[in-house]
């Protein structure tokens, strides 16, 4: 708790929103997203540490991204705010405390649980593994849309899988989408 004390107290006009990457807002947006989502459904069904867990490691992405200086402030108020809408069931009397400071007149207690956007929650790129005959040979990492022919091709293209396809054949791909690119050779 000393350590969300910490991140909530920094004054976010200290940002230098001449410095902001683009980037790192997106990644800090679909953290924010992806752990609401996250510490919603571990609340729901009472997974207490599960859910401290997910605010925790949200707690050391703001610490990256304040010591890096690439966010703007209204994405830090943001982040912060919907921070201590998860704490607040765990940790009612600090969240409370911390509410105050950050500048609101009402009790965080009377505030609805943040919602996400799984639009904004999705991932950019996946990791895609690459087999050759149900061995993992590579993994990639590639836009998370991608469609099987350009997996396949990606997979090809792979100097530790060539190794293994150099002089064969092959005969069947099976493609799992999302998750794994297998190369049946002969």
């Amino acid at each position: 708790l000393n350590r969300v004390w910490d991140i909530v107290v920094r004054e976010p006009d200290d940002l230098d929103n001449s410095q902001v990457d683009p980037q790192a807002v997106r990644d800090t947006t679909r953290s924010l997203h992806q752990t609401i989502r996250r510490c919603h459904n571990d609340l729901d069904r009472f997974k207490f540490n599960t859910a401290i867990s997910s605010l925790m490691e949200f707690a050391n992405h703001l610490n990256r991204v304040w010591a890096e200086a690439s966010i703007d402030s209204a994405t830090w108020r943001r982040s912060i705010e919907s921070f201590l809408l998860m704490l607040a069931p765990i940790a009612p009397h600090v969240t409370e405390e911390l509410w105050e400071r950050t500048g609101h007149a009402y009790s965080i207690h009377q505030q609805m649980f943040p919602s996400w956007d799984d639009d904004l929650a999705a991932e950019d790129t996946i990791t895609l593994v690459v087999q050759v005959n149900g061995k993992v040979r590579d993994k990639l990492e590639v836009p998370a849309g991608i469609e099987e022919a350009a997996a396949q091709e990606l997979a090809l293209a792979s100097p530790k899988v060539k190794t293994y396809t150099e002089g064969k054949s092959v005969n069947k791909t099976i493609y799992v989408p999302g998750r794994l690119v297998n190369l049946v050779v002969g």
